[in-house]
């Protein structure tokens, strides 16, 4: 029973307002996280509307050799 609900939750979730999902944040280089960004990232959508959003850094990684 308790797997239902969530299953509930997560599917209400998805269907909500401007959610695009963890796959759209992951594959444009930003992380899902819940309640609030870490400082040097800044909101760039919602994975889950309203409390799962995309963070991505303010500035590009980059890479050493």
């Amino acid at each position: 029973m308790g797997i239902l609900v969530l299953v509930f939750i997560f599917i209400s979730l998805a269907q909500h307002g401007d959610a695009h999902g963890p796959e759209s944040c992951n594959h444009g280089g930003g992380l899902c996280r819940v309640g609030y960004c870490i400082p040097d990232e800044y909101l760039a959508q919602f994975c889950f509307e309203p409390i799962i959003l995309c963070c991505k850094n303010l500035s590009p990684a980059t890479t050493e050799s």
